[in-house]
Parts: C-alpha cells; structure tokens; sequence
C-alpha cells in the first residue's frame, strides 16, 4: 500500500519475478468525462449482462491472470491482490451472462483513488460493460482519481489519458487526503 500511495506498482516480468514501477506520464481516466457513447448505452440495455462488486474477485483476477499470455500477473502478485481484497483494499466489478462470469475488472482502492489493474471479457464487451460500471460506482463513491498507470490503445478508447507524472503525483495525494469508502 505504501508504494500505492507514492505512484509505483508491481508487475511480474516474463520470469515471474516481480518488479516496482512508475509511469511518466501517467494514464488517468478522467471520471467526469468517461461515459460510454450511444452506441454502447443500447448495447448495454439490449444485452442481458448482470453486474456484482466483490462477489467474485478470485475468479476475476484468475481470468485476467490467464487471458494475458504474457501476464504481468505472477501467482505471488494474484495472492497478494487477494490478501489485499480480503483487507478491504482490492475491489472487482463482475459482468454475468446468467450464472457465468463473462467479464471483470479489479484494482486496489486508497482514499478517493483507484487504481485500474486489469480485466478480462469471455464474451464480446463484457469487460468494457463492467468498466463503465465501475466508472460509474467510483463516480458515485465520490473518488477522485482512476489511475490507468499505462495508457495502451484499449485504455485510450476507454478515454485514457496521460499527464505529467509531477500533476498525478499532485492528484494522486489530493485523492489520498480524502477517505472514500468502495461499498
């Protein structure tokens, strides 16, 4: 938590070992302006998705650890991300189609930031839909900062975007002044 709380986080490399990382610039969604467009609010009312937080994060971080072929996710990483999770720290946004998880996203939660780990999609948009609820959630929370950490062409869609690592660090500890709860 206390490297959370400074902008560096853990990433396994292809080794397994894990390393300690900052990103300059850094990825942010800007929660004010992150709202799925027309196109995907139909998708979402026509589809048959139902959403859950925290009632399967094992499950969601197992997905994301084995969706990514050259997962950043080390086992060592996906317990520590559940011990974190069974403090109250890591948090999951869970898509179902019926009674199969289909989708997800989770990250860890400090003050009024999240940080945005990974998610995973079974199905086509299931990840994406569990994101816009999660943007939601946040927004509603009252949190201040969802941090991407990198910005690649998924989060960019998303509506990702990077600033300067000095005015995330001044976000950064502005949200952590602030005592948010997730749920």
């Amino acid at each position: 938590m206390t490297a959370y709380k400074q902008g560096i986080f853990p990433m396994a490399d292809a080794d397994g070992r894990v390393g300690w990382y900052t990103a300059d610039p850094r990825a942010v969604f800007p929660l004010e302006a992150i709202h799925p467009n027309a196109r995907f609010r139909r998708f979402l009312r026509s589809a048959c998705f139902r959403f859950t937080i925290d009632e399967a994060f094992e499950e969601v971080i197992g997905q994301c650890a084995s969706s990514h072929g050259d997962t950043w996710i080390s086992p060592e990483l996906e317990e520590a991300y559940i011990a974190l999770h069974h403090s109250g720290h890591a948090h999951s946004v869970e898509t179902w189609a019926g009674d199969e998880l289909v989708g997800g996203i989770y990250g860890v939660h400090i003050g009024a930031a999240f940080f945005g780990e990974s998610m995973f999609s079974a199905v086509p948009n299931a990840s994406k839909a569990a994101f816009y609820k999660l943007v939601e959630h946040l927004r509603q929370r009252g949190f201040t900062l969802f941090d991407s950490q990198f910005i690649n062409d998924h989060t960019a869609l998303l509506g990702a975007v990077e600033v300067p690592k000095a005015e995330y660090l001044v976000r950064l500890r502005k949200a952590l002044e602030v005592e948010v709860g997730f749920l």
